[in-house]
């Protein structure tokens, strides 16, 4: 500070080290400003076994103990997450809609999509016990799985009820429809299904870069896959059976009240011809 003068009241060049004491502080290098606001970034992530929606309810709590004056605001992925919590749900239920709509419209009925689309609990269920088991988390990849699975399931469930359906229009007995179609069909579930299952099976051991994602998305159609094959078979024609009984009682139903109606209505132009 010696070596830099400056001109005093009267005109003189000081140094500048008898006008002012120098002494170290510290202080940042760069000073982050949001909104206007001086703020600090605060980067992380969650730890195995937790998603990053645990992680955010976990740093709101934490903001939430700060003093007055103090605030926080998310940005980035942490952002969208935030602004679309929630949608995960509608978007699985949209896509499930979407499916027994269509079933509804191939088979002209109501209830008979209904055998279809309740298979697709079955491998939602195995899709989050082999994440259990695992102990990952259901993070955006594996609800990718869970839409695939969707069709996935539905699509094991199609082969059988389609072919049932024809025989039972032919004239086959329900329950001998639904027996000769599991039969028939269960050759092409059981390569289709485990030919898939095999090829997600590199997803589920994958390491390096992008493991983390590999490993949520293969392990939810993996076990997903398994539980709508191996129980799907079984339970199938039973939901196929059901739904054809109810179909068929709501039928013979609906006759019986037309019997009714025309026979009353000729009870009634003979009594008027009688007259």
């Amino acid at each position: 500070m010696g070596r830099f003068y400056v001109r005093s009241t009267k005109g003189n060049m000081v140094p500048l080290s008898t006008v002012t004491q120098p002494r170290a502080a510290r202080g940042p290098d760069v000073v982050t400003r949001y909104n206007l606001h001086r703020s600090v970034e605060v980067n992380g992530a969650a730890a195995p076994g937790f998603s990053s929606g645990d992680a955010i309810i976990t740093m709101e709590q934490v903001a939430g103990t700060l003093p007055a004056g103090y605030g926080y605001e998310w940005t980035g992925l942490s952002y969208q997450e935030v602004t679309t919590r929630g949608r995960a749900g509608l978007i699985l239920l949209l896509a499930i809609v979407f499916v027994f709509l269509v079933l509804a419209a191939q088979y002209e009925s109501w209830t008979v999509p209904f055998a279809v689309i309740l298979v697709v609990p079955i491998g939602i269920f195995g899709a989050f016990l082999a994440q259990w088991i695992r102990g990952l988390d259901n993070n955006v990849y594996a609800q990718i799985g869970l839409v695939m699975l969707v069709g996935l399931s539905a699509k094991n469930a199609i082969l059988i009820v389609e072919y049932a359906k024809v025989r039972y229009d032919r004239g086959l007995r329900l329950n001998e429809a639904a027996a000769e179609g599991s039969r028939i069909r269960l050759r092409p579930i059981l390569m289709t299904s485990f030919a898939f299952i095999f090829g997600v099976l590199p997803l589920m051991i994958a390491t390096g870069a992008g493991s983390a994602a590999r490993h949520a998305l293969g392990t939810s159609v993996f076990g997903g896959m398994i539980a709508a094959t191996v129980l799907g078979v079984l339970f199938i024609p039973v939901l196929f059976v059901v739904s054809e009984a109810i179909t068929e009682r709501r039928k013979r139903a609906e006759a019986a009240r037309a019997t009714v109606g025309v026979g009353r209505g000729a009870s009634d132009r003979l009594g008027g011809s009688i007259k």
